[in-house]
């Protein structure tokens, strides 16, 4: 009996370097034959764990400085014309401007009649009744129309026939250039008339003339019949 009580006891305590579940480790002093053991080598390192969770977004910050300006970029192509938009509504009317200059307006022209019947063969025909001659371009002393403007001119001419028949020429610088011819009848008063028009230069001069002598000089005026000859500018040529 004491035998099995002694081995029930060894069974009942614990193996050499070991405790029980029940309670702390004893101290190292508890026992005088406890020795410490050799530090172990320490571990490997874990493998690495996974990114946490995106935490909560922060309040949002002060604005920052201006950063500097960077290279101007290249140009662009130029885009496709956009459609035509809308007529607009019409502008307010703008002011009246101011009166410009008025243009120079170039005349030339006279109209003249002969007072007597009395004229001269081969030389030119003095027209003394002015009715119009304001620029004083028709000389009454020498019957000659003097060209101060360049252009072109109308001249005419109406003659009244009586007594002998009748040739006149218009005249340009010693040149005639139209050429009139009316007959006599006895007991009757005829008319013969020319027109032409002229390019002049500022120096020609133009005039009427009986040609063919003294039996062709049936030029004629008086109180109830006229003779006249006419000339003005068309339109000047001044550069």
């Amino acid at each position: 009996m004491l035998l099995l009580g002694a081995l029930l006891l060894l069974l009942a305590l614990p193996s050499h370097g070991q405790y029980t579940t029940q309670g702390p480790p004893l101290p190292k002093g508890a026992c005088a034959g406890w020795m410490a053991g050799v530090p172990g080598h320490p571990g490997h390192n874990g493998t690495p764990g996974r990114d946490g969770r995106d935490g909560t977004p922060g309040e949002k910050g002060e604005k920052g400085d201006p950063g500097l300006v960077g290279p101007k970029g290249d140009t662009g192509e130029t885009g496709i014309t956009g459609i035509e938009g809308p007529r607009g509504f019409p502008g307010v009317p703008g002011r009246k401007g101011e009166p410009g200059e008025s243009a120079y307006v170039f005349r030339s022209a006279f109209s003249v009649g002969l007072e007597t019947r009395v004229t001269v063969p081969n030389v030119p025909i003095r027209f003394t009744k002015i009715f119009y001659n304001q620029q004083n371009h028709y000389d009454g002393t020498t019957g000659k129309f003097l060209c101060n403007i360049p252009g072109l001119y109308y001249f005419s001419y109406h003659i009244t026939v009586y007594l002998k028949d009748v040739k006149v020429s218009l005249y340009k610088n010693d040149k005639a250039l139209l050429f009139t011819h009316d007959q006599f009848q006895d007991r009757n008063v005829d008319q013969a008339s020319g027109s032409v028009l002229l390019y002049l230069d500022k120096g020609d001069q133009v005039w009427l003339q009986v040609y063919e002598g003294e039996n062709h000089n049936g030029v004629y005026a008086d109180n109830v019949h006229d003779s006249t000859f006419t000339g003005f500018l068309l339109y000047h040529n001044i550069e």
